[in-house]
């Protein structure tokens, strides 16, 4: 298999597999005699062919493109219908936390109400719309409904969505509706 120069840190090639991937993209360079070269590359010592790589154009334009929360999520969630397994696989996606939200962001988070006979969304997908000593209120998506979050019964952190996020998150129906007893 052809090397491209990014199935690792480009530091940790070998001198022998940097110069196969300046072979891959016909890494041009100047001789110490001022000529252009596209071959010798084993004449070069690690630190150049790392520079050389680098800064070459078609090694820059092959570097492979990360995937967007959204696209590992719709890559991840394939014929997963559990809301547990759903919520545990956005919580590893969107690793952005905050302890506090800000009005008018939106998050998730895991959430296990106090209010006894109180039904609740175990995994509330939410837009803030204020914050208080005790908690906060946001507009929940699953329900439709503002309500209320207290502090101490959030279960680790908030875990924050972007605007062009959301849509995606509110289809998965990942809300899990429970009854405090």
């Amino acid at each position: 298999m052809e090397l491209t120069g990014y199935e690792k840190p480009i530091e940790q090639y070998t001198k022998l597999e940097l110069v196969e991937i300046a072979k891959t993209y016909t890494v041009y360079y100047q001789t110490s005699s001022g000529k252009g070269s596209l071959s010798g590359y084993n004449n070069l010592s690690k630190q150049e062919l790392i520079n050389l790589i680098k800064s070459d154009r078609d090694y820059q334009k092959a570097k492979p493109k990360q995937l967007s929360r959204i696209e590992l999520l719709k890559s991840s969630v394939k014929n997963t219908k559990d809301p547990e397994e759903l919520m545990l696989i956005i919580l590893d996606i969107f690793k952005d936390v905050v302890m506090i939200p800000e009005v008018g962001k939106f998050y998730t988070f895991v959430y296990n109400a106090k209010t006894p006979g109180l039904e609740y969304d175990q995994h509330p997908l939410i837009a803030c719309t204020s914050i208080h000593q005790w908690g906060f209120i946001g507009i929940n998506f699953h329900w439709r409904k503002y309500r209320q979050y207290t502090w101490n019964e959030i279960a680790g952190q908030l875990h924050v969505v972007k605007y062009n996020e959301l849509d995606e998150l509110i289809s998965l129906q990942y809300g899990k509706f429970r009854l405090n007893k």
